[in-house]
């Protein structure tokens, strides 16, 4: 990555962004997908895939949608740098909530140089994730491995630890912070009552039900606990 203001235009990375967001949960980049997240209609989606392809930085995978090429990998993580890195700045250094810095950050990552980011990540002594748990590209572009396990995919009796939480919704985001669904809190996970998925936190060494409707467990990322 280089210290050089961005070059892309802002549809640009927000596309290219969106698109890394979707393959790193483990999800298919398609037409529709992408539309749902930018709030666009699929026709504006296709056209713009188009352009990106052509241009190189994405290609159509057969049955798989759209893949970003090593070009678009590293222009997606370099925006996704700075997107995770404002949200951080925001809520440890100006006190903004988890729930407010996501759109903070989309409006500021495309006017934000590198050089201006890195200084940033210098105050902030080089955070390894953001406030919601996500890992932050390093400046040479590298990100920490994640898999795509989510507290909807785990069977009863399973323990383990909330790693991130997505975080494009700040009602959700709001209710999760409220209830103890943050980054790093323990669990086990009950049986199911109705479409819920029960867990029981761990605070203070003593075990806490709740209820966590199917959409809110979907958007909770979490690692197992070793035996």
């Amino acid at each position: 990555m280089t210290d050089t203001a961005p070059s892309l235009s802002r549809s640009t990375e927000d596309y290219l962004k969106v698109i890394y967001s979707i393959l790193e949960r483990g999800d298919t980049a398609t037409t529709s997908a992408i539309a749902s997240v930018l709030s666009v209609q699929p026709a504006s989606v296709t056209g713009m895939v188009k352009r990106l392809a052509e241009s190189g930085l994405l290609e159509h995978v057969p049955y798989k949608g759209v893949e970003l090429t090593s070009e678009g990998t590293v222009e997606a993580l370099r925006v996704l740098r700075r997107h995770r890195i404002i949200e951080t700045y925001l809520c440890e250094r100006l006190g903004f909530s988890w729930d407010d810095v996501h759109d903070e950050a989309e409006r500021m990552e495309h006017a934000v140089s590198d050089v201006l980011i890195e200084r940033m990540a210098v105050a902030l002594e080089h955070p390894s994730h953001d406030p919601h748990g996500s890992p932050i590209p390093t400046r040479s572009g590298e990100i920490e491995t994640t898999d795509h396990v989510t507290l909807a995919g785990l069977p009863p009796g399973t323990k383990a630890t909330i790693r991130a939480v997505r975080d494009e919704d700040p009602a959700d985001l709001r209710s999760m912070r409220e209830r103890g669904l943050v980054p790093g809190a323990r669990l086990r996970v009950g049986e199911r009552s109705g479409a819920s998925t029960v867990v029981f936190l761990t605070v203070d060494d003593q075990e806490r039900r709740e209820d966590v409707d199917p959409d809110i467990a979907e958007r909770i990322y979490v690692t197992r606990s070793r035996p």
